[in-house]
C-alpha cells in the first residue's frame, strides 16, 4: 500500500504544481501585456511614414481590424 500512496501523493502534487503554474503564468502574461502594449495605430502610421507612405484612416483601421484590435 505504502507504494500507491506514493504515486498518489505524486499526482495530486503535480496536479496542484500545474494549477499554481498555470494562474501564475497568467499573471505574469497579462502584466507584460498592459504594460507593453501590442502594436497601437501610432505605431502603424509611423511605419507607413517609414515606407515612404502616407496612410488612410482606412488603412489603418483595415490592419487594427485584421490584427484584432
Amino acid at each position: 500500500m505504502d507504494i500507491w500512496t506514493s504515486i498518489l501523493y505524486l499526482l495530486i502534487g503535480a496536479v496542484v504544481g500545474g494549477i499554481i503554474a498555470f494562474f501564475l503564468t497568467k499573471r505574469y502574461f497579462e502584466k507584460q501585456i498592459k504594460e507593453n502594449p501590442p502594436i497601437t495605430e501610432k505605431m502603424v502610421r509611423a511605419m507607413f511614414m517609414q515606407m515612404g507612405r502616407k496612410p488612410s484612416e482606412a488603412q489603418i483601421r483595415a490592419i487594427m481590424k485584421s490584427m484584432g484590435q
